[in-house]
């Protein structure tokens, strides 16, 4: 095995994972105009439920997998409905968003941790089990090929959604100007319910 191709393929496995969270943060973002610290934790929520499934519970790791996403998505739908949304309402400046957002973070946090300890989770029982390939001298195994078919996939989709269907476009005029997406009769806050929903579920897949 030659290092260089293997330190590039770890390179690209690791950015495509990356590159998942970071479009699903950007896409709340571009909606909310505000950086929600939150985000973070919402990730792991997807990451932890899949471990609850998939290990603790025994669970098919798909199904556990698909579980995790949905989780994801609906703390970040919640999380939208009970505090930033009642804050959009109020006018708040993005710094009193920013900051309920850092609150929730840090009790967030504090919840997962009591939960599930602070230490590292695993599921590597199969791990000997998985297929390898050969890709330019680089070796990458089954889960790392599903890794960065996601980025790929999720990747096109997005830009699909946002640029080819009436739900993009409100998203995408939201993103520009949320008091004129209001005039024009774009319901924006729930267009942004979704967005977190989408954003989220992204998050969490990344996670997993």
């Amino acid at each position: 095995m030659d290092i260089i191709p293997q330190l590039i393929l770890n390179s690209i496995i690791a950015g495509a994972i990356y590159t998942l969270i970071a479009i699903s943060f950007n896409l709340i973002y571009g909606a909310t105009k505000f950086f929600n610290l939150a985000h973070g934790v919402t990730t792991a929520i997807g990451g932890y439920a899949f471990f609850y499934f998939a290990k603790t519970l025994g669970l098919n790791i798909y199904l556990a997998a698909l579980i995790g996403i949905l989780l994801a998505g609906l703390a970040g739908y919640g999380l939208d409905k009970l505090i930033y949304s009642p804050l959009r309402k109020r006018k708040a400046s993005n710094m009193v968003s920013l900051v309920a957002s850092l609150g929730v973070l840090t009790a967030m946090q504090a919840v997962i941790a009591i939960l599930f300890t602070s230490q590292f989770k695993t599921l590597s029982q199969n791990a000997g089990m998985q297929k390898v390939f050969e890709i330019f001298g680089g070796v990458i195994t089954q889960t790392q090929l599903i890794i960065l078919a996601s980025a790929v996939f999720i990747t096109a989709g997005l830009v699909l959604l946002l640029y080819k269907t009436r739900f993009g476009k409100a998203i995408r005029a939201i993103s520009d100007n949320e008091e004129v997406a209001k005039i024009v009769g774009i319901n924006t806050n729930k267009i942004i319910g979704y967005v977190f929903i989408i954003g989220s579920a992204i998050a969490g897949l990344a996670s997993i």
